[in-house]
């Protein structure tokens, strides 16, 4: 017999993003309900990556004893108030097992005693009025607003002529004895492909790794989701020459030779020219995707990049269907591979954020601020103090904002945490009530810094007397001035090698000048 469940708020999926979401509400005393398909938290983790590392770092020993600076070096852990529920308490390995993010998210659940119902697997999402979910018994659920935090479930598929004979990566054998003195290709060139080539290495004969565009590496763009170092041995029997290659080009189709494949391709170094190279095995590892079907056409939420996400305002709503909204891995839609929403380390702060967008535009919260005094000394001090202690800003570099708030009579108000984009609606909107203009502080780094061999010492070489930092290519704090959205002024702490922006020369007396006379020149309205 089927039933209804009603609440205020419906969370869709237990993963990372789902139980920092439930976190939040929980401990605000709002209603809601959590809905998970798998029968634990973090589903998703019980089969990916597949060979079981995750390359988000863990690092329990940093020499601080400050929890918001250890955050910066913890990419695992969800926000809390509870000291014993971090990850780096459950393993000393750098790069963890995965499941360890498994026990670590099973426990996190069970001791905030979140509202979550296990095997319940949603078919269908439909909008009468409210939300209405139905799960696979027939039971209904009601609310009238949705946080999608379901992450990116389906494999995306290139649209390549013959992809269907490729064996997908979530599917493929991890075992490298079963590709011993083989010829592979493996179609994808992110982390999942080069974490499957570096387990062949040792077995099959020759390895391919093909991909269109130029080879992006995570320690030149500092975007985590590039190719990182853990996984990029495999360039080494490259460049080495050891048999292996890195294909630059984009796969043209696939089809069957007797027990193998011939794969065209189109080299992008040679303008386009035409290779058919034939292989015993073809494995595609190219990314996932948002599964939007369960959605019915009235309240099926636009998609954006390739299809892969849900497109999304400053707010995390969807575009064209109001009330919901999206948390977790699939924000990244937001800042695609810029910053670091896709990631834990980085969305835990944005689902803190939309937290508070919801908070204030259903329940009339403000968004957490303090007063400062209003002098440039007093906000001198508060950049400094903040620069050198957050972790959301760090994380999410040049995606969110910490704002000093400028009213109309002078008064100065600190708000931390604020993605950019919303902030500047916000203000827009009048959110945070009358203001004048407003200061912006975020960690960034510098202009084309993806662009410049981070060890080529001559690149973003500056003088001594340069303390600037306009030329840094480093993360380092930005502070800018605007007045309804548009920008008046800007300045750049220069970097520093402990990212510890407290020198008085260097730092401190430079920004307070930039301060006197941007907060001289903010004056009334």
């Amino acid at each position: 017999m089927s039933s209804e469940v009603s609440t205020d708020c419906l969370v869709l999926g237990a993963g990372p993003a789902g139980l920092q979401a439930s976190y939040l509400l929980s401990r605000a005393g709002r209603d809601h309900l959590v809905l998970e398909a798998g029968d634990a938290p973090g589903a998703f983790f019980t089969r990916f990556p597949r060979h079981r590392t995750l390359i988000s770092i863990n690092k329990p020993v940093t020499g601080w004893d400050d929890p918001e600076l250890n955050l910066r070096t913890d990419w695992n852990s969800l926000l809390s108030d509870d000291p014993a529920l971090l990850f780096t308490g459950y393993t000393p390995r750098y790069f963890p097992h995965a499941d360890d993010l498994l026990r670590y998210l099973g426990d996190f659940a069970a001791k905030n005693d979140l509202p979550i119902r296990y095997g319940t697997s949603v078919v269908e999402v439909t909008r009468p009025d409210d939300f209405v979910l139905r799960d696979r018994r027939g039971d209904t659920y009601r609310a009238r607003r949705l946080i999608v935090a379901t992450g990116v479930s389906r494999p995306y598929v290139p649209p390549i002529d013959g992809v269907e004979l490729a064996e997908r990566y979530d599917e493929v054998s991890v075992d490298p004895a079963d590709f011993t003195g083989r010829k592979v290709l493996i179609i994808g060139r992110g982390n999942s492909a080069f974490e499957t080539a570096d387990n062949l290495v040792e077995t099959a004969a020759v390895i391919h790794v093909v991909g269109p565009g130029s080879l992006k590496l995570a320690w030149q763009t500092h975007f985590v989701g590039h190719l990182r170092a853990v996984n990029n041995n495999f360039l080494d029997t490259y460049q080495l020459k050891s048999q292996n290659a890195v294909l630059d080009g984009r796969v043209v189709d696939i089809r069957r030779d007797g027990d193998g494949y011939l794969v065209r391709v189109a080299f992008a170094r040679v303008a386009e020219r035409v290779k058919e190279i034939r292989y015993d095995r073809v494995i595609l590892a190219t990314g996932f995707r948002f599964d939007a079907s369960i959605f019915a056409p009235d309240c099926r939420p636009r998609l954006t990049i390739n299809d892969r996400f849900p497109e999304q305002t400053a707010a995390w709503e969807s575009v064209n269907v109001p009330d919901l909204f999206f948390a977790g891995t699939i924000t990244q839609a937001r800042d695609f591979k810029k910053s670091t929403s896709g990631f834990i380390h980085g969305f835990r702060y944005g689902v803190r954020a939309l937290h508070h967008v919801l908070e204030h535009r259903y329940h009339g919260v403000a968004w957490p601020s303090r007063d400062l005094a209003p002098t440039p000394e007093a906000v001198t001090d508060a950049v400094i103090e903040r620069v050198n202690r957050t972790s959301a800003l760090w994380q999410l570099f040049a995606f969110m904002a910490d704002a000093v708030l400028v009213g109309p009579d002078g008064a100065l108000r600190l708000v931390e945490e604020v993605p950019v984009d919303h902030l500047h609606e916000a203000v827009a909107r009048g959110d945070f009530g009358d203001v004048g203009s407003y200061l912006t502080v975020t960690l960034e780094y510098g202009a084309d810094h993806d662009k410049v061999n981070p060890f080529d010492i001559t690149a973003g070489r500056v003088s001594q007397e340069d303390t600037s930092g306009l030329d840094g290519r480093y993360l380092h704090p930005v502070v800018r001035h605007f007045r309804a959205g548009t920008l008046l002024g800007e300045h750049h702490l220069t970097e520093n090698l402990e990212n510890e922006w407290d020198s008085e020369d260097v730092h401190r007396a430079p920004l307070l000048a930039f301060l006197r006379a941007r907060l001289a020149a903010a004056g009334p309205a």
